[in-house]
């Protein structure tokens, strides 16, 4: 079993490290050939998609079964 300090800690980073990466791919698409508008679509899939990641994040990793 994995101590609750740990699950927390690589929950995390996890989720860090992928929201880092959807946003900043946002931003490329939004900044690059796309434009704004063009990018807009993937910067609301993205934004959407990352507060279920944060949901998830909290649902198992800090609160309390």
């Amino acid at each position: 079993m994995i101590s609750p300090l740990i699950k927390l800690m690589t929950a995390g980073i996890g989720t860090l490290l992928v929201m880092v990466f959807v946003f900043g791919l946002a931003e490329s698409i939004s900044s690059g050939f796309a434009g704004f508008w063009g990018g807009m679509p993937f910067w609301i899939i993205a934004t959407t998609v990352m507060a279920m990641a944060l949901y998830d994040f909290y649902d198992n990793a800090i609160r309390k079964k």
